[in-house]
């Protein structure tokens, strides 16, 4: 008789300092047996699993990937058929463009028991540790977060962009720094006044931070005079000309 199999848990680790985890993410890391960890987390974060535990990178970024999504997902079911309690640990929230729902389908489909930890996602969070709230009274009453990183489209861009692009209210985009001059072309196409603000911002665990902050008509020159690196969040609408940081007083 074949033991059961261990659980898995899809942990979103948020985006940012190792504290952003949730309370019951760290728990679940905390008591682990192995963690299958990516780019986009701060590597404190692998000093809370037991000594003992594995510790697998399997991380997946564009132009980057460690590993096929198919072979994560093996790796998933393998190690949970094994009896280990797994936490697979993803920057951001596992169901906002991370490909949880695939893993989650795979582990379904093996009978392997799981369960989704919810982390702060980089749509939402990147924007704010640059001071930019993606909702703000007066200024944006929705926020719709949005793929550049199409693979059936021959731009990249969801088929049903203009639609979005005419929607009030806050876009962010996701992957999209590639794509940035396309994304505004198609933006003011579809309708959007050039001098609508926007901002490119590469934070949290990002190898190369930066915050460009412009409209439409420059954000793209702004970005690239800057040499803003993968990965990136896009966001456009009144909310991008924000700052609501800190102010610090210079030293007299």
């Amino acid at each position: 008789m074949s033991a059961a199999p261990g659980t898995v848990y899809l942990v979103g680790a948020g985006c940012g300092q190792a504290d952003l985890i949730t309370v019951r993410g760290l728990r679940l890391l905390e008591r682990c047996d192995a963690v299958v960890y990516d780019d986009l987390i701060d590597r404190e974060l692998l000093d809370a699993a037991p000594a003992q535990a594995q510790r697998l990178y399997m991380g997946k970024r564009q132009e980057h990937h460690s590993a096929p999504q198919e072979e994560i997902c093996a790796k998933l079911v393998e190690l949970a058929r094994a009896g280990k309690t797994v936490v697979r640990l993803k920057g951001g929230d596992p169901f906002v463009f991370g490909r949880g729902g695939e893993e989650a389908q795979a582990l379904q489909a093996a009978g392997i028991p799981f369960e989704v930890v919810p982390g702060v996602t980089s749509a939402v969070s990147i924007p704010a540790l640059a001071g930019i709230p993606v909702t703000h009274r007066g200024l944006s009453q929705s926020v719709h977060i949005i793929t550049a990183h199409t693979a059936d489209t021959p731009d990249g861009l969801p088929a049903c962009f203009d639609e979005l692009a005419r929607l009030p209210g806050t876009l962010v985009l996701l992957m999209g720094l590639s794509r940035l001059e396309v994304i505004v072309r198609r933006l003011t196409q579809a309708g959007k006044p050039p001098d609508t603000p926007a901002a490119v911002l590469s934070g949290g665990n990002a190898p190369h931070p930066a915050s460009v902050r412009g409209t439409l008509a420059d954000i793209a020159e702004q970005a690239r005079a800057a040499n803003v690196q993968p990965p990136a969040v896009i966001v456009v609408g009144g909310t991008a000309a924000l700052d609501l940081t800190t102010q610090k007083e210079e030293n007299v």
